[in-house]
């Protein structure tokens, strides 16, 4: 009589495996993400199936600390800048690279340019289990892409790609995507929480034992987080997000996960028909304001990353009609703009309880640090007024709940970065006071909102 095959429970989020299923995870407390996994032992795989030297071609051993070698892994560039500073400057062989974004954003179109660039010098082999070939081909003779020396391969069993991939010995691979892939080990369909999970971690271990840099592309849901269990996040070294509508031109690629690198970097690039292009300055695209003074405007220096980034605040607060006035936010957080407005009202004198309020961030950019709160305050205060504030200047600083203004880091990296984009005057938490004379650039420092006003009220 055959054996029933063994079952684990396992949850989608965090990876915890349980006996039985539950309606509520014991590790991450979600609910409803337990889900029913087949469990095969490894002496009941086909032995084809699996690539040779799976489990590591050499045995381990236990090292101390200080006999680990320090020298690092030579990178080699995407041929991308942008992309290479999200990547943390350039791509590490034996890594595995996780990029996802929405339907159309251009993940494809990014990663055969970068591949057809790079296969001018190196092997490369792009894998795709989505489109045919005659699909790949049309679109790379659609951009003007080099397509002599680009290797390709159509296949979604992920044994096979690896058997054929020790074949060829590519130093990088393209594998769009994770979610088509499957293993025979596991019985579940692909796109299921166990195959994504079995599929990801086998190609992260074979990225590491062959020292091939594998770029996995994932699915995103409706919300926008990848798809998939959380622990597809865990297993590998570097997560990037593209992101932007399909209505919009640009495209901004994020990293939200970087073992080789800083978190939050930021890269900008511009769709066209050629496909995407790299923007060498993107402050230009957030600043691209007319000549005429408007009220409701501010820009505000944000660190994205290792660099400074150049935005505008647009704010437009109105007499209401309702009972409870509407408070919308966009690009920014919606609980930040109602702390906000309480400090207005206590500290500042100005009651916009009666007011509707919306905000705006240019550009489409999403600001999550606290760097943004002065110039938000100061572009609420000028739509109120109606009074615009100068074309040429500044602001950024955190508010307190006391009305002060908190230092923010990178202070004098961002205040250069605006006097290079020709502002001629700042507002900036006193702490943040530049140590020399910024050429052609007024800094005026402020400890309390107060202050803040009474600078405006000299405009």
């Amino acid at each position: 009589m055959a054996k029933a095959p063994k079952t684990a429970y396992v949850c989608n989020d965090c990876g915890a495996e349980f006996a039985r299923w539950q309606g509520q995870c014991s590790a991450c407390k979600s609910w409803n993400t337990i889900s029913e996994v087949r469990l095969v032992s490894a002496k009941s795989a086909p032995k084809g199936d699996r690539f040779s030297g799976y489990a590591g071609e050499t045995q381990a051993k236990i090292q101390t600390l200080v006999d680990i070698s320090l020298q690092q892994t030579p990178r080699f560039s995407s041929g991308f800048h942008e992309l290479d500073r999200v990547l943390g400057g350039g791509i590490v062989p034996g890594s595995a690279i996780l990029i996802g974004g929405h339907p159309g954003a251009g993940k494809s179109t990014l990663l055969l340019q970068v591949m057809c660039g790079l296969a001018q010098n190196m092997t490369a082999l792009y894998v795709t289990g989505e489109e045919s070939l005659q699909q790949v081909a049309m679109r790379a003779n659609r951009l003007g892409l080099p397509p002599d020396r680009l290797q390709m391969l159509s296949e979604t069993s992920v044994e096979q790609i690896c058997n054929l991939a020790d074949q060829l010995k590519p130093q990088i691979i393209v594998i769009d995507s994770i979610q088509v892939m499957h293993l025979a080990d596991i019985q579940s369909s692909p796109g299921s929480v166990a195959q994504v999970r079995e599929c990801a971690s086998f190609l992260t271990r074979y990225a590491k034992t062959r020292q091939v840099a594998i770029i996995m592309v994932g699915h995103v849901t409706k919300d926008g987080t990848l798809a998939g269990p959380k622990v597809l996040e865990h297993c590998i070294d570097c997560s990037i997000l593209l992101e932007g509508e399909s209505d919009n031109r640009y495209r901004t690629l994020r990293s939200h996960k970087n073992r080789f690198g800083a978190v939050n970097e930021l890269g900008v690039f511009a769709m066209t028909e050629q496909g995407l292009k790299e923007v060498k300055n993107p402050s230009a695209i957030f600043l691209s304001r007319g000549d005429e003074l408007t009220s409701g405007s501010s820009v505000m220096v944000l660190w994205e990353g290792t660099r400074p980034l150049l935005v505008e605040i647009q704010a437009l607060v109105d007499h209401s009609m309702l009972a409870n006035p509407r408070r919308v936010a966009v690009g920014l957080e919606q609980n930040r703009l109602a702390l906000l407005l309480a400090v207005l009202h206590r500290h500042g004198g100005l009651q916009m309880s009666d007011q509707d309020v919306f905000v705006n961030v240019v550009g489409g950019v999403k600001v999550t640090e606290t760097s943004a709160d002065l110039a938000l305050l100061l572009a609420l205060i000028s739509s109120f007024r109606n009074r615009p504030l100068p074309q040429d200047l500044v602001v950024f600083g955190e508010v307190g709940l006391a009305g002060e203004i908190r230092p923010v880091p990178s202070g004098q990296e961002r205040i250069y970065e605006a006097a290079k984009h020709g502002f001629k005057r700042a507002i900036v938490p006193f702490a943040n006071k530049p140590k020399s004379v910024v050429q052609n650039m007024q800094v005026f420092t402020v400890k309390k909102l107060a202050d803040a006003l009474s600078i405006l009220d000299n405009f």
